[in-house]
C-alpha cells in the first residue's frame, strides 16, 4: 500500500471515560488527539467510544455516556466487550483497526483479515506475580496470541520489562497538544505533585521531601472512594500552611497549576509506562524531579529538563534525600529547555506521524502472516 494513501481507520476506546476526558483520563486524551489529527490529515476515522464523546471522527456508541457516570466499575468488562463486538462486526470495512482496550481485543483480532494494532497503555509486567515460574492469566493470553498481535508500547522501558516478546512491535511515545499548555518563564514559590491519589504514585514521598526541604507543596489529583481512608490517615495529617490539597483539576486549570510551580515532584514507586504529567509540566516550562522508574529517564532529560533520581540510596533505603537535593538545585534548570524538549519529542503531531508509519507497516505485515 502506498504510504500517501488515506486510510479508513477504526479507533476503539475504553468506555469508562468520554473522549476527550472532562478531567482525569490519560488514555482518553491520547485517543482524542490521535483521532482529531488523523481526521485533519484526511483519513476517514470512526471512533467507537461513549455517546457523550466529542470528535470530528464518525462516532459509534453502544452506551450513551461514560460508564463512570453510571458508577459502572473498572472491573466490569461487559459494555467494553459489546463495544469491541460492534467494532469487529464492521472490521472488514476498514484498512486498520486500532484498539486501546488491552486484553479483550485479543479474542477478536483473529476474526478479521483487517490488521489490528494494539496500544499497550497499561503495564505488561510480572512485578505482581506471586509465582514467578508461571505467567498470570492476562499475560498468558498475550503469550498465546503474540504471533498475531501488532503491538505498540508507549516507552522503551515498557517494552523491556514485558515478559511477552511480540514478533511485531513498535514504540510510540504519547504526545500532547502544546497549544493547550502556555509557557511560564518563571514559577512561583511552590512545588507541586499531581496524579491520582495512590501510594505507588509517590504522594507520601513528595510530602516527606517537601517537609525535609522546607518548601511549599500543592497536591492535586482525583481521590477515589477506595482511597478516602488512605487519604484521611496518611495524607490529611500533613496538610497545613505549607502543604495543601487542591482537589482534582480540569484541563483548563492544569496549565496554570503546572506553570506556576517551581517544579513537579514525581517520586513514583512503580514502572509507569509513560507519564503524561511530566510532558504537560515541561511544556509549561516546569521541570520535573522524579524517581528513576519506568519511562522517567526517557521522558525527562536529566539535569536539563529536571532531575532523574535513583529510587534507592547507597544503603538501599528510599532516596528522599536525593529528591531534597534536587529541590535545592532546581534553579539550575532553564525553563525554556523544558518547553523545547517537549516540542522536539512529545507533541501529538509527532505521535501521529509515528502511528501512521505503524499503520502502513501493519498492513504489509498482515498480508504476509495471513
Amino acid at each position: 500500500m502506498k504510504r500517501d494513501k488515506k486510510l479508513k481507520i477504526a479507533q476503539i476506546a475504553p468506555l469508562w471515560v468520554s473522549i476527550p476526558p472532562e478531567k482525569y483520563g490519560g488514555i482518553e486524551r491520547i485517543v482524542y488527539y490521535l483521532c482529531e489529527e488523523l481526521v485533519r490529515r484526511g483519513h476517514k476515522v470512526t471512533l467507537f467510544a461513549s455517546g457523550d464523546s466529542k470528535t470530528k471522527a464518525k462516532l459509534v456508541s453502544v452506551y450513551p455516556r461514560a460508564l463512570k457516570k453510571d458508577n459502572i466499575p473498572w472491573t466490569d468488562p461487559f459494555w467494553n466487550l459489546e463495544n469491541l463486538s460492534v467494532a469487529f462486526h464492521s472490521a472488514n470495512q476498514f484498512d486498520i483497526v486500532h484498539s486501546h482496550l488491552d486484553l479483550w481485543t485479543l479474542f477478536f483480532q483473529e476474526l478479521t483479515k483487517t490488521p489490528v494494532v494494539h496500544t499497550f497503555h497499561n503495564p505488561l509486567y510480572t512485578s505482581s506475580i506471586t509465582a514467578p515460574e508461571r505467567l498470570p492469566t492476562r499475560l498468558k493470553m498475550f503469550q498465546i496470541h503474540r504471533n498475531t498481535t501488532l503491538g505498540c508500547f508507549i516507552s522503551k522501558s515498557q517494552r523491556k520489562l514485558c515478559p511477552v516478546k511480540f514478533p511485531h512491535n513498535w514504540v510510540v511515545y504519547n504526545g500532547i497538544d502544546l497549544s493547550q499548555y502556555k509557557f511560564y518563564p518563571q514559577g512561583d514559590e511552590y512545588f507541586a505533585w499531581i496524579a491520582r491519589i495512590d501510594p505507588y504514585k509517590g504522594i507520601e514521598n513528595a510530602i516527606l521531601a517537601a517537609e525535609k526541604a522546607g518548601v511549599k507543596l500543592l497536591l492535586a489529583g482525583r481521590l477515589d472512594k477506595s482511597r478516602r481512608d488512605y487519604f484521611k490517615t496518611k495524607i490529611k495529617p500533613h496538610l497545613g500552611r505549607k502543604i495543601k490539597y487542591v482537589g482534582e483539576l480540569s484541563q483548563e486549570e492544569l496549565p496554570e497549576f503546572y506553570g506556576r510551580a517551581k517544579a513537579i515532584l514525581y517520586p513514583i514507586e512503580w514502572h509507569e509506562p509513560f507519564g503524561l504529567i511530566m510532558t504537560e509540566a515541561m511544556a509549561c516550562g516546569t521541570p520535573v524531579i522524579a524517581f528513576d522508574r519506568g519511562s522517567v529517564s526517557e521522558v525527562i532529560k536529566d539535569k536539563k529538563t529536571g532531575f532523574v533520581v535513583p529510587m534507592l540510596d547507597k544503603k538501599g533505603k528510599k532516596n528522599i534525600n536525593g529528591i531534597v537535593k534536587a529541590i535545592h538545585k532546581i534553579e539550575t534548570i532553564k525553563r525554556e529547555d523544558c518547553r523545547k524538549w517537549v516540542e522536539k519529542k512529545f507533541t501529538y503531531q509527532k505521535m501521529t506521524d509515528r502511528y501512521e508509519e505503524v499503520y502502513y507497516k501493519a498492513i504489509e505485515i498482515k498480508k504476509k502472516i495471513l
